[in-house]
């Protein structure tokens, strides 16, 4: 089977760091054209998914990280 991020057509490449995270709903989030804020959760992260979706409009984003086996992308838990 081909690689379905291969197919998908994406607004834009960000890189988590541009991102604002959420530790209450452990969610990244970062400000759509359209008004309201594409998301990726912090455990599709971890299972190397990297497309954060709109759920206002049909865009999504490429999310720009560097996986670090065994531990969660680095997140101030203060």
């Amino acid at each position: 089977m081909a690689d379905d991020d291969e197919q998908i057509s994406v607004y834009d490449e960000i890189e988590i760091e541009d991102m604002t995270f959420d530790e209450t709903l452990q969610i990244y989030h970062y400000p759509c054209p359209c008004g309201d804020r594409f998301e990726i959760t912090l455990a599709d992260l971890q299972d190397s998914a990297d497309i954060a979706v709109c759920p206002s409009c049909s865009l999504m984003i490429r999310v720009i990280f560097e996986a670090v086996c065994s531990s969660p992308p680095a997140v101030s838990l203060s």
